[in-house]
C-alpha cells in the first residue's frame, strides 16, 4: 500500500461549505453490518495495547456493537473525505460509514483514558457487559517480529497520535481529512498528532495483518488454579448461608402456633384455606341418614377435641408441611402431599395417651397424632381411600399401640365385634364402643416371625343388620374381606378365611382394598387319603395395579393352606381373568410321591411336561420328589393356560 500524500495539515480545510448529511438510524446499522470486521480492527488499533489483548478484543467489540446513533436521526455534521479511486470497495464516500466510524474513534478514545476519582467514568472506560466470555481469553492470531515491533512502536503513541496513523495506513485518508476526523471527535491539536504519528516508520501494510484483526481469533483457558480456588470460596459461602439459615429457623421449646411443622411456603388463597380451621368442614350429624351414600363424606365430625382450634391448627399446619420430628407414613400409591382446600373433621379426641386428629381431603384419609404430654413423638399418616363405599367406609384406624387397635367407625354401624378366622367355630366377641364410636382396643392379627396362630378380624353390624368382616393389615383402613367366585363375590364368613388367613400377612402394608378367597376346584386324593381344596386368594389395591394372587392347596387334616403358586400384577383370579391353574408335589401317607394340579372349572384338559395328559380339571400321576414338572391347560374356549407365576 502506497503511502497517501500528504496535505497542508489544518482542521479548517476539512471544513464543508455545505450542509452535512443526516443518516437515520436504518442506514448507519446498514453500514455497521456491512463493514463490521473493518470496524472493529480500526477500533482494536486505536485501544491502547496496555488494555491486554483478551480486553483489547472484547472491547472493540463491545465499542463497534454501540457505535449505533441514539435518536431516530442525528443531525451530527458527517465529514465525508473525497472519494479515492482505484477500486477495492472501499467505503470512503458513504456518510453512514463515516457517522459509525467517527463514533467508534470517539469511543476508543474514552476507553484509554485514565480513570480519575475527580469525575465519573465514561462508558467506554468500564469492561464491556456485552459481549461476554468466561472460562477463555481471546486473542487474534500471532503474527511475525515486523507486527510485533509495529504494536509496540504504537503502544508509544498517544491515543490521538494512533488515530492518525490508523486513518492514514487502513482507512486511507490524508492528511485534511484525518485532522477533520481529529478535531471531530475533540482532539485539541491535530496538527501535533499527526506530527508524532510521523515519527513511526510508515508501515501501513501491517495493519491488514491477522495481528491485528480480532474477528478471527484463538481461545486459551484462563487460570485454571485461580478458577479452582475462587470456587472453593464461593462452595465454602454457600454452605455457611445454608447452615446459618438453618439455625435461624430452628424453633424454641414447647409448642408453636403451628405445631411440629417446618417453616411456611407458598401463600395462595386455596393454600391459606386449607390450613384455616375455621375453613375445615363437618357433615351434619344425621346426613348419612338422608343421603344415599355411604362413604367418609357423611361421617359426622366426632371426638371430645374438636372444638379445639389450636389441635386443629396444628394438625393441619403438619399435614401442608412436616417438620423433620414428623413420622410420616403412607401406603402405596398415596400421595403424602398438603391438602389441595379445605379438608373435612371426621374426628378429633383424646385416645388413650395421644390427641388425634382424623381429617378426609375426598381421596385421603389423613390421621394426625401428638402426645398429650411434651411435644415430641408427632405422627402423621396417608390412606388412600377415593371410592370407598359401604364396607370400605366402615372403620378407620384411630390408634395402634402395643399390638392393639382402636378403630373409629361409621355412624351407621351398630355393633362390633372381634372373629378369630382361624377358629370359626368359635364366637365372636363383642366389642365394647363409646359414644363417638371408638372401639375397645383389641390384638391385631398376630406377627410373630414365623408363627400364625390367631388371626383376628373387625366384624361389624350395620344399620340394616348387614354384618360384614374386614381385617388389619398395617393401614388405616382395613381390608374388605370376601369369598366366592371372582364374578360374583360375597361377604366371608370366618369357615371361608379359617385355611387361608394366614396367608394375608404376605400383603401386609401393600395398600391392600380388600382380598378375596375363592375355593376353586377339589381333588379326591391318590390312595385314599382323603379329598384337598384349591383355593385362589386374589389381595386389590387402590391404586389399581400391585394386586397379589396366590394359589393354596389345602388338605381336610391340614392346619392351613400350602401356598402352590403366586404372582403379582396378574388378572388370574380375578373378574378380567376368572380361572387359574396351580400344581405342587404330594406326598402319601404311604410315602409316595405324586405331582397334582388342579385348574378352575373352566379348564377342559390339564397336561404335565413328561407328557401326562388328563381331561377335566383335575390331574395325578405319580412322580419322584425331585421332579420338576410344569403344568399347561385349555380353557373351554380352547384358549391356553399356564400355571401361575
Amino acid at each position: 500500500m502506497q503511502s497517501p500524500s500528504k496535505s497542508p495539515k489544518s482542521p479548517k480545510s476539512a471544513k464543508s461549505s455545505g450542509h452535512a448529511p443526516v443518516v437515520d438510524v436504518e442506514q448507519a446499522e446498514a453500514a455497521l453490518v456491512e463493514h463490521y470486521p473493518r470496524l472493529v480492527r480500526l477500533a482494536y488499533l486505536v485501544l491502547p495495547p496496555s488494555l491486554g489483548r483478551n480486553r483489547r478484543v472484547l472491547t472493540a467489540h463491545s465499542l463497534t456493537q454501540r457505535a449505533l446513533p441514539r435518536n431516530r436521526k442525528t443531525g451530527e455534521a458527517v465529514v465525508v473525505p473525497t472519494q479515492r479511486t482505484g477500486g477495492g470497495g472501499e467505503p470512503y464516500g458513504d456518510p453512514a460509514y463515516a457517522c459509525v466510524r467517527l463514533q467508534v474513534v470517539r469511543s476508543a478514545l474514552d476507553a484509554g483514558l485514565p480513570l480519575r476519582w475527580s469525575s465519573w467514568p465514561k462508558r467506554a472506560q468500564l469492561p464491556p457487559l456485552l459481549p461476554q466470555v468466561r472460562g477463555l481469553r481471546l486473542f487474534p492470531r500471532s503474527g511475525g517480529a515486523e507486527e510485533l515491533a509495529l504494536d509496540q512502536l504504537l503502544s508509544g503513541l498517544s491515543g490521538a497520535a494512533r488515530v492518525a496513523y490508523v486513518l492514514r495506513g487502513l482507512e486511507g485518508l490524508d492528511d485534511v481529512d484525518v485532522c477533520a476526523v481529529l478535531a471531530a471527535v475533540g482532539c485539541d491539536d491535530p496538527d501535533d498528532a499527526l506530527d508524532e504519528a510521523d515519527e513511526v516508520e510508515a508501515r501501513y501494510e501491517l495493519l491488514a495483518s491477522p495481528e491485528f484483526d480480532p474477528c478471527t481469533l484463538q481461545a486459551r483457558p484462563t487460570d485454571l488454579m485461580r478458577r479452582r480456588q475462587h470456587m472453593k470460596a464461593a462452595g465454602v459461602a454457600v454452605a455457611a448461608a445454608l447452615v446459618c439459615g438453618a439455625l435461624l429457623g430452628m424453633p424454641g421449646d414447647g409448642w408453636g402456633p403451628d405445631g411440629a411443622a417446618a417453616p411456611p411456603y407458598a401463600k395462595n388463597p386455596a393454600g391459606q384455606a386449607a390450613l384455616d380451621p375455621a375453613q375445615l368442614r363437618a357433615a351434619p350429624a344425621a346426613a348419612w341418614k338422608r343421603s344415599a351414600r355411604t362413604d367418609f363424606s357423611v361421617w359426622p365430625a366426632r371426638g371430645n377435641l374438636t372444638g379445639d382450634k389450636e389441635l386443629l391448627r396444628r394438625a393441619l399446619a403438619v399435614w401442608a408441611r412436616p417438620g423433620e420430628s414428623v413420622q410420616v407414613s403412607a401406603t402405596p400409591g398415596t400421595a403424602a402431599g398438603a391438602p389441595p382446600g379445605p379438608a373435612q373433621l371426621l374426628f378429633a379426641g383424646d385416645v388413650d395417651s395421644a390427641r388425634v386428629v382424623l381429617l378426609y381431603d375426598g381421596l385421603r384419609i389423613v390421621r394426625y397424632a401428638e402426645p398429650r404430654e411434651g411435644t415430641s413423638g408427632a405422627a402423621l399418616d396417608f390412606a388412600r381411600v377415593d371410592g370407598a363405599t359401604g364396607t370400605e367406609a366402615n372403620a378407620v384406624v384411630v390408634d395402634r399401640a402395643d399390638g392393639n387397635i382402636r378403630y373409629l367407625t361409621a355412624p351407621w354401624v351398630g355393633a362390633a365385634s372381634v372373629q378369630d378366622l382361624l377358629k370359626p367355630a368359635v364366637k365372636a366377641v363383642a366389642l365394647r364402643r363409646s359414644k363417638d364410636g371408638v372401639t375397645a382396643p383389641f390384638a391385631g392379627p398376630a406377627q410373630a416371625a414365623g408363627q400364625c396362630t390367631s388371626w383376628n378380624a373387625l366384624r361389624l353390624r350395620d344399620h340394616t343388620g348387614a354384618v360384614r368382616m374386614s381385617t388389619d393389615l398395617g393401614e388405616l383402613v382395613p381390608a374388605h374381606l370376601t369369598a366366592g367366585r371372582p364374578q360374583a363375590p360375597r361377604e366371608a364368613t370366618p369357615a371361608d378365611w379359617s385355611k387361608s388367613a394366614c396367608s394375608l400377612a404376605s400383603v401386609r402394608s401393600h395398600g391392600v382394598r380388600s382380598v378375596n378367597s375363592w375355593t376353586y376346584a377339589r381333588q379326591a386324593l391318590p390312595e385314599g387319603n382323603g379329598v384337598a381344596d384349591w383355593a385362589c386368594t386374589r389381595a386389590e389395591t387402590w391404586r389399581g395395579f400391585g394386586s397379589r394372587v396366590l394359589a393354596e392347596f389345602r388338605t381336610a387334616d391340614g392346619p392351613a393352606g400350602a401356598v402352590a403358586a403366586q404372582a403379582g400384577d396378574s388378572p388370574a383370579c380375578g373378574t378380567r381373568s376368572p380361572h387359574v391353574l396351580a400344581g405342587v408335589l404330594w406326598k402319601s401317607r404311604a410315602g409316595s410321591w405324586y405331582l397334582l394340579g388342579a385348574g378352575s372349572k373352566n379348564v377342559t384338559s390339564i397336561t404335565a411336561s413328561g407328557g401326562t395328559r388328563v381331561a377335566g380339571n383335575v390331574l395325578a400321576t405319580r412322580t419322584q420328589r425331585s421332579a420338576q414338572a410344569r403344568l399347561s391347560g385349555v380353557l373351554a374356549d380352547g384358549r391356553k393356560v399356564t400355571t401361575l407365576r
